[in-house]
């Protein structure tokens, strides 16, 4: 049984634009590769054709995990995310309170964290830390680095 992942409109639709392109351009490229080394003669001593077919199970097994993704995939309303505690979603605001440097993150799903954008998965060390907390709370939160303190500045949408 796979696990309900959350995810915004455009993390949803790059996944389904991944796994359109895996299951047309891909599947076509690796049959293509196949034929060709099919090509070549003798099948029990050719690597070219045993690298494409490995590759072929390699492309059907990523297509398969997408197809699981997808279908257990939920999309999260922008518009309904409460404000009042961190969730996902949440564009928070924290402050380290050893070094006073803040920094601003958006909480979302595990596939869609891209921590140069600013988006970190609610799995994280820190997003599980801030889950819940409110406007003024501290959360302490333990990282590779030893446990950290931050205070939750401010939490938007």
């Amino acid at each position: 049984m796979s696990k309900i992942s959350y995810y915004t409109k455009d993390g949803l639709e790059k996944l389904r634009s991944e796994l359109s392109e895996l299951k047309t351009k891909g599947r076509a490229d690796i049959a293509r590769q196949i034929a060709e080394a099919r090509d070549k003669g003798d099948l029990s001593e050719n690597a070219e054709y045993d690298a494409a077919k490995d590759a072929q199970g390699l492309l059907e097994a990523k297509i398969a995990q997408l197809e699981d993704l997808v279908s257990n995939a939920r999309l999260l309303d922008e518009n309904n995310i409460d404000t009042s505690k961190v969730s996902i979603l949440s564009k928070v605001t924290i402050k380290n309170k050893k070094n006073g440097a803040s920094v601003t993150y958006t909480l979302v799903s595990e596939e869609e964290a891209d921590l140069k954008a600013g988006k970190i998965s609610t799995m994280s060390p820190i997003g599980k830390g801030l889950l819940g907390k409110k406007k003024g709370e501290v959360a302490k939160i333990k990282t590779p680095a030893g446990e950290m303190e931050f205070e939750v500045v401010n939490i938007g949408a």
